[in-house]
C-alpha cells in the first residue's frame, strides 16, 4: 500500500515539473519571439501601407515592392524585396545610406529633404525609367511624400557602387551623397525585376 502511495506520489510530481518547465519554455519563447519580430512587424506595417496606396494606383506595380530600414546597421542587410502577393522577402541586400544622414551618436541617423544636405530621405518613392550616369545605370527616383518630394530635384537616384560589399559584415559600409546605393551583383537582380516591371515599383525607405 505504502509502495502504491509513493509511486502515485511521484508520478504527481513528475507531471507537475513538466508543467511547469513547459510554462517556462513557452514564456521564455515569447520574450524571444517579441524582440526578434519587432523588424519583421515594422516591415509588414510598411508592406500594408504600400498595399493601401497602391490599391487606387494602378500605375504602380501590386506584385513586387523594395523596402528599406534605415534602422538596420549598413553592414546588414536592409534593402528588401517583397512579393506583395505571397507576402514574403524574396531578396536582401546591402544599401548606403546619405553621409548627411551621420550623427555623432552611434547607431542613430537623421533624415532630410533638404537640396545640398547629402542626406537620406524617408518615405514612399516611385522607380523612374533608367539612365547612364556618373555610376553607369541608375533610375530616377520620385518623391510621393512630403518628406521626399525634393528627389528628383536632388539627383536622388538609385545607383550601384563596386565599393559596397555584397556579403554582410560587422561595421557600417560606405555612404553616398544621399541616394540609396547597392552592390553591383546584386543590382544586376533588382535591374531585372524594375526593367521587367510593365507598371513603377514602389521603393519605401523608413527608420
Amino acid at each position: 500500500m505504502r509502495r502504491l502511495i509513493f509511486v502515485s506520489l511521484s508520478i504527481g510530481l513528475l507531471f507537475f515539473s513538466i508543467k511547469i518547465l513547459s510554462k517556462n519554455s513557452k514564456t521564455n519563447t515569447s520574450k524571444h519571439s517579441l524582440s526578434y519580430n519587432s523588424t519583421e512587424e515594422k516591415l509588414l506595417n510598411r508592406v500594408d501601407m504600400i498595399k493601401k496606396f497602391i490599391s487606387n494606383n494602378p500605375k504602380y506595380n501590386s506584385e513586387i515592392a523594395f523596402l528599406v530600414d534605415m534602422k538596420i546597421m549598413s553592414g546588414k542587410n536592409r534593402f528588401f524585396v517583397y512579393d506583395l502577393k505571397n507576402n514574403i522577402i524574396i531578396d536582401q541586400g546591402l544599401v548606403a545610406h546619405g553621409l548627411g544622414s551621420g550623427t555623432k551618436i552611434q547607431g542613430q541617423l537623421k533624415f532630410s529633404n533638404t537640396p545640398n544636405s547629402f542626406c537620406t530621405s524617408l518615405g514612399k518613392y516611385a522607380i523612374g525609367n533608367s539612365y547612364t550616369g556618373e555610376f553607369g545605370k541608375a533610375y530616377k527616383l520620385y518623391g510621393l511624400e512630403q518628406t521626399n518630394n525634393n528627389a528628383f530635384a536632388r539627383n536622388i537616384v538609385l545607383h550601384k557602387y563596386d565599393k559596397v560589399p555584397y556579403k554582410e559584415q560587422e561595421k557600417p559600409i560606405c555612404q553616398s551623397l544621399g541616394c540609396p546605393m547597392i552592390n553591383a551583383d546584386y543590382y544586376k537582380r533588382i535591374e531585372k525585376l524594375i526593367d521587367n516591371s510593365k507598371r513603377k515599383i514602389i521603393l519605401d525607405i523608413y527608420y
